[in-house]
């Protein structure tokens, strides 16, 4: 490692240069200088746990390659109409008494309707009264739409940048990369903590990963959740014949991420139930310290919490306290 390469500091001025050397440092180099920046910043031994409830399912008019949810790529799930504020918090609260702290709510929407709004700010205020960290991924926001969620407690807007800014329209052609950089940057003016991370095995290449992370590592503040996600390849949408991720190439993107982004979350998300334990447990040791719990992620399926508890008990980790105080509007 360079001696001008400081890898245990907070930086947003990241070089396309330094992160690819990073990248290609020798695995168990590159697995020890990631752990040791993780212990710098956090408990090694405790990972944050999330649910995440679809609110409003299907018929999205976007037509990102991926995504079962889209009306425009052949995957045809039928659309829901936005689910009950009560039937949510109901939800949430199976949630809360299965170990979660943080509870993400997401819509099938290009950007939310104003007519839903009002139920958008209640499953927000009823969560965080709950006293869990709220979540929430509506898509593109407007200026009032986003100061309405900061005025109902919402800690956290998932937004994925998902690729590359280069790979980007391969997968995407209804909504351009800017856009999303441009919601990013219209949540954390607001106050709101960012999410946001990508998608591995959508035929970008080892560089095309890097440079989605490196996005996130030099926007003016990091993301205080970079999900990390593994395709899972859907019948009839564009990428339902995608070849899969390499495990090791995997779990370098991780160890990147958490050396780029030293105090982000670092959250395995979709692909899970494709993941050996030994192959989640290097995740861990690479830096991967959130995941999400349950059996369904959206409209995919997750490892259940009997799973994830039995390889928490193999490895000796330990869910993530609860930091979310449950006043509304104190995010």
């Amino acid at each position: 490692m360079p001696k001008d390469i400081q890898i245990n500091e907070i930086r947003t001025d990241w070089t396309r240069a330094e992160a690819e050397f990073i990248y290609n440092l020798p695995f168990v180099d590159l697995l020890y200088r990631a752990q040791s920046v993780h212990r710098a910043h956090f408990d090694p031994n405790r990972v944050q746990m999330s649910r995440l409830l679809s609110v409003k399912t299907g018929g999205c008019p976007e037509d990102c390659s991926y995504c079962s949810q889209s009306a425009r790529n052949g995957a045809q799930l039928s659309a829901s109409k936005l689910m009950e504020v009560e039937r949510v918090l109901s939800e949430a609260r199976k949630a809360k008494a299965a170990g979660a702290t943080r509870y993400c709510m997401g819509a099938a929407w290009r950007s939310p309707k104003d007519r839903d709004m009002p139920a958008i700010e209640a499953m927000v205020r009823g969560v965080r009264e709950l006293g869990m960290e709220t979540c929430m991924t509506l898509g593109m926001l407007d200026d009032t739409q986003v100061l309405r969620l900061k005025g109902a407690g919402l800690d956290y807007y998932n937004h994925n940048i998902d690729t590359s800014e280069a790979f980007y329209p391969e997968v995407i052609t209804t909504r351009s990369f800017a856009d999303r950089i441009d919601t990013l940057a219209r949540v954390r003016e607001a106050g709101i903590k960012v999410c946001s991370g990508g998608i591995l095995g959508m035929g970008e290449t080892a560089g095309d990963r890097i440079d989605m992370l490196l996005t996130l590592a030099t926007l003016p503040e990091h993301p205080e959740s970079v999900p990390i996600n593994m395709l899972i390849p859907i019948a009839e949408t564009p990428l339902a014949k995608a070849a899969p991720v390499d495990p090791i190439a995997f779990v370098r993107v991780i160890a990147l991420g958490r050396i780029l982004m030293p105090r982000s979350h670092m959250r395995l998300s979709a692909g899970r139930t494709e993941m050996s334990d030994e192959m989640q447990a290097l995740c861990f040791f690479a830096g991967a310290n959130s995941l999400f719990m349950g059996d369904t992620l959206l409209t995919a399926a997750n490892p259940g919490e009997d799973r994830d508890m039995q390889l928490f008990q193999k490895l000796g980790l330990r869910p993530e306290a609860p930091r979310c105080s449950g006043a509304a509007g104190d995010a």
